[in-house]
């Protein structure tokens, strides 16, 4: 067991029976767009549209205990216990404590969004615990409050265009997003990335007006589920990123994906992941898919990996 979080007082405290509480949330490969956005408002929100990886996953289990304070398994996920911590605040509790395991297959600083998939799987099991049931808006400001910034995990690959840092959607999408084949790999000289330590882009007024664009390309993209039209707008966001988060050999990576006739090449804004993205419903994708995998494996790429992404579902192969 590792660190200890206490819990402070809120002003309507109180006990309630409790119980163990087990929550589960899903990671994601990257992003398929990220930048600034207005919102409803009219004011300009950072935003982002994620690529779904169920594959990978976390799962929260928490044990109430009678001592205040709560301890982690593996030791150091802070995060996770603070969510833990404001989601009883949140529903009235006080000193509240117990012992939170975390069981996860997403790596860390690699873009997988494991950080976020600890606090939501916590924030769910919290709230079972307590026999609680919360929006996913609650969960996700929530979510926000324990790590600063989230990704729409509390979504479960539901297709939005996300506040990260706020934990508001910004635009919900009318449909589900089209099937690829996703090759996904790092080069090993892209470093993990602490998300936190990252300085905010400073995106220019050229750039802000592209975003406007690409954001009316996503909705039409997923409206019409047209994979080509939603890897093109993958591509460009990925060109605006190499500005802020540069990836090695990347214009070698993009003639690579007009050479196998992919659709788009998608990268993680905030870690080193990178994908290769296919139409699922084209001929020969699996073959293509695996002769591209085998290609990349040879240039010394590393975490090769290819998967079918659809809608609320996803599968490694």
């Amino acid at each position: 067991m590792g660190i200890v979080v206490s819990l402070t007082q809120s002003a309507n405290s109180r006990r309630g029976s409790t119980q163990v509480g087990v929550g589960r949330a899903i990671g994601h490969h990257g992003e398929l767009l990220q930048g600034v956005f207005e919102g409803e408002d009219g004011r300009l929100h950072r935003g982002l549209i994620t690529l779904p990886f169920p594959a990978r996953h976390s799962v929260a289990t928490f044990w109430p205990q009678s001592t205040e304070g709560i301890r982690t398994s593996p030791p150091g996920r802070s995060k996770a216990a603070r969510a833990i911590a404001l989601t009883f605040e949140h529903l009235g509790y006080d000193q509240f404590g117990g012992d939170l395991t975390i069981q996860s297959n997403i790596p860390a600083g690699h873009g997988y969004g494991s950080s976020t998939a600890d606090v939501v799987a916590a924030i769910r099991a919290a709230a079972v615990s307590a026999g609680a049931a919360l929006s996913r808006a609650t969960v996700s400001r929530l979510a926000v409050a324990a790590e600063g910034a989230s990704d729409p995990a509390a979504y479960d690959g539901q297709s939005v265009l996300y506040a990260q840092r706020e934990g508001m959607v910004i635009e919900l999408f009318a449909d589900e997003y089209p099937d690829f084949m996703v090759v996904g790999f790092r080069h090993p000289n892209d470093q993990p990335v602490d998300t936190l330590q990252l300085p905010p882009a400073r995106y220019d007024a050229r750039e802000i007006e592209q975003f406007r664009c690409l954001r009316g390309l996503a909705a039409q993209a997923i409206m019409r589920q047209d994979a080509r039209l939603l890897g093109r707008m993958a591509t460009a966001s990925s060109r605006i990123n190499q500005r802020y988060l540069s990836k090695s050999h990347f214009e070698d990576l993009l003639h690579l994906t007009a050479q196998v006739g992919a659709c788009g090449l998608q990268v993680a804004h905030s870690g080193s992941l990178m994908g290769i993205l296919f139409p699922a419903e084209e001929a020969d994708v699996t073959q293509r898919t695996a002769a591209l995998a085998e290609r990349l494996y040879c240039s010394g790429f590393e975490d090769i990996m290819v998967f079918a992404a659809r809608g609320y579902g996803a599968a490694c192969s």
